[in-house]
């Protein structure tokens, strides 16, 4: 299968894709695809085949907000503060940062679950220009997340051992 529905089904698994991989949003479901819908299927339960039929898509439904922004995270939570709610000079289009927040906000997603779905917040999003030290960094492209999760012990070697994977 190719497409903007395969496109749509990469951007939700592709936090699921693995050490190491980071699968293109390119529209064509292939190997890669495949192996980040079994990473999504096998943390949600579902049988691990790598299909995207009705039972992923439903649990993929049920984390999904009607904005297509994942449940646990907002456009203004990824954007307040420097990004000045997406009205302001980032380094590519408005329409090209904001899917790339989408990108990110879908893999924090899958992080969070990874995390045992504790709370994580989003400290800093999109950055514009004016606001960000480095006007040429992941932030002013959206491409970027600031993340805390509140814990105890040992939080961020968690957490970065998580990320990898």
């Amino acid at each position: 299968m190719t497409g903007s529905d395969v496109a749509e089904l990469q951007i939700r698994v592709a936090g699921w894709a693995g050490y190491g991989v980071n699968i293109a949003i390119d529209g064509s479901y292939g190997s890669l695809t495949t192996e980040a819908v079994r990473g999504f299927q096998r943390a949600y339960g579902l049988n691990p085949d790598g299909v995207a039929g009705s039972l992923t898509f439903s649990k993929i439904y049920s984390l999904q907000k009607a904005d297509c922004s994942p449940l646990h995270f907002s456009w203004t939570e990824v954007s307040n503060n420097c990004g000045r709610g997406l009205n302001s000079n980032g380094s590519v289009p408005l329409a090209e940062v904001k899917e790339n927040l989408k990108r990110v906000m879908w893999r924090a997603e899958a992080l969070r679950h990874q995390l045992g779905d504790t709370p994580i917040t989003v400290t800093s999003g999109f950055r514009d220009k004016a606001c960000d030290g480095y006007p040429y960094g992941q932030h002013t492209y959206g491409k970027a997340l600031d993340l805390v999760r509140v814990l105890s012990i040992a939080d961020l070697c968690v957490v970065a051992r998580q990320a990898r994977s």
